[in-house]
């Protein structure tokens, strides 16, 4: 299954835009903000980031599943910049749980919770 945000329904919630690859978010990102990222530098980012995961924190507890479907985005959008700040894939990245867990190769995960 290709990672992919949609226009189509999310659990019954509206996506934004176009479907798109994890790859294509990362260069669309780097496109539209990359000039402003490389002045900012990762450690800014890496801040940034952090606080948009501290957004989508509270919007799981008390949000509606609109905002919570709006901070995913932006954490995704964040994390795109960092992976291209630091010259990596987020292709790349994921690609470690395309057979399963990346510890016991397992789907489910097999291992013991701890």
């Amino acid at each position: 299954m290709a990672n992919t945000v949609s226009r189509v329904k999310s659990r019954g919630h509206t996506a934004y835009g176009a479907p798109m690859e994890l790859g294509d978010l990362q260069k669309r990102m780097a496109a539209t903000y990359g000039e402003r990222d490389v002045a900012r530098g990762v450690p800014a980012t890496v801040a940034w980031l952090t606080e948009e995961l501290g957004e989508l924190a509270q919007a799981v507890r008390k949000g509606t599943p609109e905002e919570q479907l709006h901070e995913l985005g932006d954490v995704l959008a964040w994390l795109a910049s960092l992976a291209e700040q630091l010259g990596l894939s987020l292709e790349d990245a994921v690609a470690r749980y395309a057979d399963g867990c990346p510890v016991c190769g397992a789907t489910p995960c097999g291992c013991q919770q701890v």
